[in-house]
């Protein structure tokens, strides 16, 4: 749910595959993994308000924002991204499968794992609003970074080595490769002996993308700012030794308890499932924070149309991540046209209607329709349950015009089926 950013005049110009100094300085920092280093670098641009240092800033400040969460992560003996995703979920088979990749984690605590979330959120925001700066429409630049190359110190040794990079880190998530190093780094004795290389993963950044991923990372912070502003150490307490099973959670020494229907592993797991569901049911701790959400949702939608605004006034076609409808896409098949930018910007619109509680969402238990504007503002409590089977929901009904098939009509003839896909796409 991103939006793409300012891609500006700049590419007028006929792209060509230097960069420049500042660029350079971006991708040589984010391929050696010295992110502070970098942005030491770019501070003084940044704080100058240059487009192009912001950007550059940001993408470091980006990139050490997930570093800082990954170092959080191993400390306390998260799960590694190989453990299946089902089992994660429902706990099946996570004795055998939840290796942590740190085999001595430190105890993990509620409140130090709201530490962890509010320092993530924190460096996030820092990005966010540095990648706006980037985004000027009267700035030219086009800084191109193989994004799979990014090194990241997952585990907080001060190294990053030949696995430490992006594309090391997604490959077993993928299932695309064995080894997914920088397509770059394959050298040709390697391809004459038959290696795949990774696909070109090399993205032309602009001032169009900066605001594409100003819209993707104030996605993030606001689903971040969701979860802070609610208590979740009930389902923290029930559920989250499936996370980080040795980190001292309560139930940590019981992910495998006794016969009841399947067997000892299968069984204690559909209970952690079953305690999970029963403890989806958060007090409201921050009311001002949750109150924030639907005017930080009504900035992606804004950062949106801003994208789109850069994007239609560029006339280069330079390795676009959002493309055009007269540019191409990196990702082959996937076509956009002047149709879907115009069902794009209308479906916004209804979005706003939303957010602002003009439009209600619609409840399949209920003919009025429920104010989502309402439930930000006032809501004491968030329980998932009881608001999907309905009288959780009865205080934020009300009558007016519902959401409907009809409201994003546009949408679903331009994008037909794989609406969700393109939305996730253009943010």
């Amino acid at each position: 749910m991103r939006i793409s950013g300012l891609m500006a005049a700049a590419l007028m110009l006929p792209v060509a595959a230097s960069a420049s100094e500042t660029g350079e300085l971006v991708t040589s920092h984010l391929y050696a993994g010295t992110l502070g280093e970098g942005q030491a670098a770019l501070v003084a641009g940044k704080d100058a308000g240059e487009a192009e240092a912001c950007f550059g800033w940001s993408v470091l400040q980006l990139a050490a924002s997930f570093e800082g969460l990954a170092q959080d992560l191993y400390r306390y003996g998260a799960t590694t991204p190989g453990t299946p995703a089902a089992a994660m979920l429902l706990g099946v088979g996570m004795v055998e499968d939840a290796v942590p990749a740190n085999p001595d984690p430190e105890a993990l605590s509620y409140a130090a794992l709201r530490s962890v979330i509010g320092d993530f959120r924190d460096d996030i925001a820092l990005a966010q609003i540095s990648f706006e700066c980037g985004g000027d429409a009267n700035a030219t630049y086009v800084v191109p970074v193989d994004v799979l190359a990014a090194r990241i110190d997952f585990n907080g040794d001060g190294q990053t080595g030949d696995g430490e990079t992006l594309g090391a880190f997604l490959a077993p998530l993928l299932g695309e490769f064995e080894e997914m190093p920088a397509a770059h780094a394959l050298d040709e004795k390697s391809k004459s002996k038959g290696v795949a290389a990774a696909p070109d993963s090399t993205v032309g950044f602009d001032t169009a993308d900066a605001i594409w991923l100003a819209g993707y990372t104030q996605v993030i912070k606001l689903q971040l700012d969701l979860v802070l502003a609610h208590d979740f150490e009930d389902f923290f307490n029930a559920y989250l030794h499936r996370v980080f099973p040795l980190s001292g959670l309560p139930m940590q020494d019981y992910s495998q308890g006794g016969f009841l229907l399947m067997d000892p592993d299968s069984d204690a797991g559909i209970a952690d499932i079953i305690a999970a569901i029963h403890t989806l049911n958060f007090p409201v701790i921050d009311k001002p924070l949750l109150a924030s959400i639907p005017a930080q949702l009504k900035h992606v939608t804004a950062l949106s149309r801003q994208n789109w605004d850069l994007i239609l006034a560029e006339t280069d076609d330079d390795r676009e991540l959002l493309p055009g409808p007269t540019q191409s896409s990196l990702f082959g098949a996937a076509e956009v046209n002047a149709e879907m930018v115009a069902a794009w910007r209308e479906t916004l619109d209804v979005l706003d209607q939303v957010f602002d509680g003009q439009l209600l969402v619609p409840h399949w238990r209920f003919a009025q329709g429920f104010d989502l504007k309402a439930y930000f503002e006032t809501a004491e409590r968030t329980d998932l349950v009881m608001l999907l089977t309905g009288q959780g929901a009865l205080p934020y009904l009300k009558d007016g015009p519902i959401a409907d098939a009809d409201s994003f009509a546009a949408a679903n003839t331009a994008f037909g089926d794989a609406f969700f896909n393109y939305a996730f796409w253009f943010n």
